[in-house]
């Protein structure tokens, strides 16, 4: 076997080179047709039933308006019952002709057992399940104390996606329907004191890439990978090393403050645009797909950055950016006024 290892080696990698330097021009162009023909036969969403979790806020509460400005049917989904109430009621205001508002924890697989049972009897089909609930702990791995406090990353970002996934896909089947996953761009880019949330967020990734192969044709995934988006995460609330939600907008500044922040509502406006064309993927905004590549192909040179802005505290480059970025505003500010 090590023989054969070693001849597949010698062969296998410039043929492959050489394969995907002819093929990949006639992929390109095979790509670009079936994406205008996609943009012109694009999915109309009108009438389809659609399960969001996480619809409280952010990303999910943003999904809420723009597929019911789009006609859709709604089971909102989320552990927090006075926001969901309060969006789902908005979402009927925006056009959605009705919203099923459902209090559960998507860690529990009866809850998710529970709320997609109950959509399907409500309404009597499933077309989209966008699974978006999800939290992020924010801590450097060498402070933990409890391993077991790390589990909620775990229980609600990746497997509160696959129990979702595992009782509504019988009905995806029958309709032909479409899972929406709300990945992360930190599935492919490490960011430090977020392990777990990063962690959490590339087996989502993985989890439905392998599904979308075993699915073929008869569920659709679309995975969604947004970067900084305007939430209740860039407002600073963040799962502490005790596996307590806490807003620390101070360490908020020093990890990601300096980034552009993209609105939920841009952000939503593009995944359903992109879920509607049928897209496998979607990097949102498109600029983190340059991040992704210079990982790949130098990952030595973003991780060395990542620590650099973020990893020592509030004297370090991040927080002096910030800083920065903050005196010049206040100084263009008081300019414009003269």
């Amino acid at each position: 076997m090590d023989l054969t290892n070693k001849i597949i080696n010698l062969i296998f990698s410039p043929l492959a080179l050489y394969g995907l330097f002819v093929f990949y021009p006639i992929y390109q162009r095979l790509k670009s047709a079936v994406s205008i023909y996609r943009n012109l036969f694009s999915e109309n969403v009108a009438g389809k039933v659609v399960i969001i979790t996480g619809a409280a806020s952010g990303i999910g509460e943003a999904l809420a308006y723009e597929y019911g400005k789009k006609g859709a049917y709604l089971a909102l989904v989320d552990i927090r019952d006075e926001p969901l109430f309060h969006v789902a009621a908005l979402a009927e205001l925006y056009g959605s002709p009705e919203v099923m508002p459902i209090v559960a924890d998507v860690s529990k697989h009866q809850d998710c057992e529970r709320f997609i049972r109950d959509t399907v009897l409500h309404f009597g089909r499933l077309d989209h399940l966008v699974t978006n609930a999800g939290v992020a702990p924010l801590y450097l791995f060498e402070d933990l104390d409890d391993l077991s406090k790390a589990s909620p990353a775990m229980d609600i970002n990746f497997w509160g996606s696959v129990y979702c996934t595992f009782f509504a896909s019988p009905y995806l089947k029958k309709s032909r329907g479409r899972i929406v996953v709300i990945a992360s761009g930190c599935g492919y880019i490490a960011s430090p004191r977020l392990s777990f949330y990063c962690a959490s967020k590339a087996a989502v990734i993985a989890f439905y890439e392998t599904l979308r192969t075993e699915f073929g044709s008869e569920i659709g995934v679309t995975i969604v990978a947004p970067g900084v988006v305007d939430s209740e995460l860039t407002r600073g609330k963040f799962m502490t090393k005790n596996g307590e939600l806490k807003v620390d907008k101070a360490l908020r500044d020093v990890q990601m403050n300096v980034l552009p922040v993209e609105s939920a509502e841009r952000c939503a406006k593009a995944v359903i645009r992109s879920v509607c064309r049928g897209d496998r993927y979607l990097l949102e905004p498109a600029w983190i797909g340059s991040v992704i590549l210079w990982k790949v192909f130098c990952s030595e040179v973003t991780d060395s950055l990542g620590r650099w802005l973020v990893m020592a505290g509030p004297t370090l480059p991040m927080k002096r950016i910030l800083d920065l970025v903050n005196a010049l505003t206040v100084f263009f500010s008081i300019s414009h006024y003269q």
